[in-house]
């Protein structure tokens, strides 16, 4: 029997708490995403202080609490990179050797060259670039060529974007499908992206039809295991699209954290056994990568209030696990992720607090819900008799 019936799994995406050792080596020299903010406006962050947080590791205005009520520690990264593929495959077991390629300056002509010639269609953009931003430059031409927008960021993404009444939502995905299949080998991005649009100039406004198209994962990773001892794995949010579906039994995409919280809570009273993995991605998507301190902060302390009703909604043998995928610092000149530490904190009804201290990775998660069936993940090492009652 396994220690917990059920393990709700949520990603704080991009709520770093401070530079790794190798920072430097990636331009993130005193990156701390949730200590940033902290030092540059006050934080009302009373549940997550209660189960620890500010046990981590100090932040300016975060008062560290003498009994914390979960576990709690941080994680570092152990593969190179900084990105939602290597943070989100690490918690899974897989360790990169290599990043995923980055394209700052756009991509190369063999890429686009061979892109161009497969979809019949020329190309615009072709640089890094806010999505918002770059829809608002190139939308009217793309309505007036019929072109695409290619555009990339601090990620290892190619993303594609257009207009659904100017390329059709059928055709913006085949072109993606397109894209992956010309972006191996060295060019093999960690994910193609739909991103398509509508409205008119000056008020184009992108719409909930996003698709990504990821690398898939290499077999044998946590998800691949809980289907195979027959755990149901419930996906919310952009988990589904990172593991392209593989091991999970039902998902549901969200439109914001306010639905990916509403989404969890109606989930756990519907989802009574396996895991609810979750990922909140407002704090990256929305704030960290256009520095958007406030609404950063503010993101934080609605999940923060969000808590005791998740609490609330908890069995008397569920695990609850909160950590993130890397940094997103808002208060540097940078838009790009961060290589930070992430929190985690691991809390239920019968788990045990105590302090978990650094852990040498990500996997250290994945292992711990791969113990929790009797599973066992190549990469991680598990702090299950740690918590478990």
């Amino acid at each position: 029997m396994p220690s917990f019936n059920r393990v709700i799994w949520i990603v704080l995406d991009s709520v770093g708490i401070g530079e790794m050792p190798d920072a430097a080596a990636y331009g993130d020299v005193g990156s701390n995403t949730l200590g940033n903010i902290a030092r540059q406006r006050p934080l009302r962050l009373p549940n997550l202080c209660r189960l620890g947080l500010a046990n981590i590791a100090e932040f300016t205005g975060l008062a560290p609490v003498e009994r914390p009520a979960a576990a709690y520690g941080r994680c570092a990264l152990a593969s190179p990179g900084k990105d939602t593929t290597t943070g989100h495959w690490e918690m899974a077991g897989i360790h990169l050797a290599t990043p995923f390629p980055l394209y700052p300056h756009g991509f190369p002509p063999a890429v686009m060259d061979a892109f161009e010639n497969a979809i019949g269609r020329r190309s615009l953009g072709n640089k890094a670039a806010s999505g918002t931003e770059i829809i608002r430059e190139l939308g009217e031409e793309h309505v007036r060529t019929g072109s695409p927008i290619v555009y990339t960021s601090a990620d290892s993404v190619f993303q594609v974007a257009a207009h659904e009444e100017v390329i059709p939502l059928w055709e913006q995905y085949r072109i993606c499908e397109t894209a992956r299949d010309i972006l191996r080998g060295e060019h093999e991005v960690g994910r193609v992206i739909a991103r398509p649009f509508t409205g008119s100039p000056g008020a184009f406004t992108r719409t909930t039809n996003r698709k990504d198209f990821a690398v898939p994962a290499p077999r044998g990773m946590l998800l691949d295991q809980l289907e195979g001892a027959g755990v149901g794995v419930l996906s919310i949010g952009k988990i589904f699209d990172v593991f392209l579906g593989r091991g999970i039994r039902s998902y549901e995409k969200t439109t914001s954290n306010a639905d990916g919280m509403a989404k969890t809570l109606e989930a756990m009273g519907d989802w009574p056994d396996g895991l609810i993995y979750v990922n909140l991605v407002d704090f990256d998507q929305l704030y960290g990568h256009r520095n958007d301190v406030e609404g950063y902060a503010r993101a934080l302390e609605e999940v923060d209030a969000w808590l005791p009703s998740l609490e609330a909604a908890m069995q008397p043998d569920d695990l609850l696990i909160l950590t993130a995928d890397h940094g997103c610092d808002p208060t540097t000149p940078s838009t790009d992720h961060s290589r930070e530490y992430v929190p985690v904190l691991a809390l239920g009804p019968a788990a045990k607090p105590a302090p978990l201290g650094t852990r040498a990775s990500l996997s250290d998660i994945g292992q711990t819900v791969a113990a929790n069936w009797n599973l066992r993940l190549e990469r991680g090492e598990s702090f299950l008799e740690t918590i478990a009652p």
